[in-house]
């Protein structure tokens, strides 16, 4: 068996477009523009990157997109001002502070400052409590993203055998209650699971997100099996000195070999992530206007 390969660059680039036609939308018939506020504190090169690409993908999709760059010694207070100028503004239905931040800010205190009816990012505690009780929540994106093509994937997954592997905060267990949401039935492994192998070969889902470069073998799923790709370890690329590859959670070929389908790396998840903070941007704008939100953009 070769597994079909779950092209998210493609699937995220169909999201996108609907987000857009749901933009265009709310613009004439409630003369309503969703729009994104992003912080980013400090010049860590690759939040830089982060940053811009979020920038061009709002614009992309007309939404409005506010940047608000401030200097590494910014102080709480003055990060916390400018938090609540935005939870204020009427204009900004998305705030997002690129993490990390400088040390002397506290991750979890600013992702609690944020409006929870506006942390895009699906990070706060209030956000958590309504995913687990099945409440109006905004989803982690990259969680958000996994869901999306799984359904794309496999359509209804009521009764199937969904096995996450890592249990954060961000990502683990958001992924566990989008699942169990979905009817499946749902088991988080991490590093103190025993027998962990024996317990993938049995997932009809299987969800790797531990950040150790090619863990799962191809002997750990089932066959036929849906392999979500979480992971990304850059390492020195074997044939090209002075490069680097990525490489996921997932050693590919093998589990190619067994699987349905699988996501790759890249390619697969990551794509999703930046398409799936769009997507929450305007379902926090329908929210905040009494509008349903759009299908097929929630959990």
């Amino acid at each position: 068996m070769t597994a079909t390969v779950i092209d998210g660059k493609a699937f995220a680039a169909g999201l996108r477009d609907q987000i857009a036609a749901h933009v265009a939308r709310l613009k004439q018939d409630h003369d309503v523009t969703p729009g994104l506020a992003v912080i980013l504190v400090g010049d860590d090169p690759a939040s830089d990157v982060y940053v811009s690409h979020k920038h061009k993908a709002t614009v992309a999709v007309g939404m409005e997109s506010f940047e608000y760059r401030l200097p590494a010694d910014t102080t709480e207070a003055a990060l916390f001002e400018l938090i609540d100028k935005l939870n204020a503004d009427p204009a900004v239905h998305g705030i997002l502070c690129q993490f990390p931040v400088p040390d002397h800010l506290d991750e979890r205190r600013t992702v609690a400052r944020i409006d929870p009816g506006k942390d895009v990012d699906g990070l706060s505690v209030t956000n958590a409590g309504l995913l687990s009780t099945g409440g109006p929540a905004l989803v982690s994106c990259t969680p958000l993203g996994c869901l999306m093509l799984l359904r794309d994937q496999i359509g209804d997954m009521t009764g199937k055998n969904a096995v996450v592997i890592g249990r954060s905060n961000l990502f683990g267990k958001p992924m566990a209650q989008l699942l169990l949401q979905a009817n499946c039935t749902v088991t988080i492994a991490h590093s103190r699971t025993q027998n962990i192998e024996a317990l993938c070969r049995g997932a009809d889902i299987l969800v790797a997100a531990v950040g150790r470069a090619e863990m799962v073998q191809g002997d750990w799923v089932k066959p036929g099996a849906v392999v979500i790709d979480v992971g990304i370890t850059r390492v020195a690329h074997p044939e090209k000195e002075g490069k680097t590859k990525l490489l996921g959670d997932v050693h590919f070929q093998s589990a190619a070999d067994v699987a349905g389908a699988i996501t790759p790396v890249p390619g697969g998840v990551g794509p999703m992530t930046i398409a799936c903070l769009l997507a929450n941007t305007v379902t926090a704008c329908c929210r905040a206007h009494g509008l349903d939100a759009p299908e097929g953009l929630t959990a």
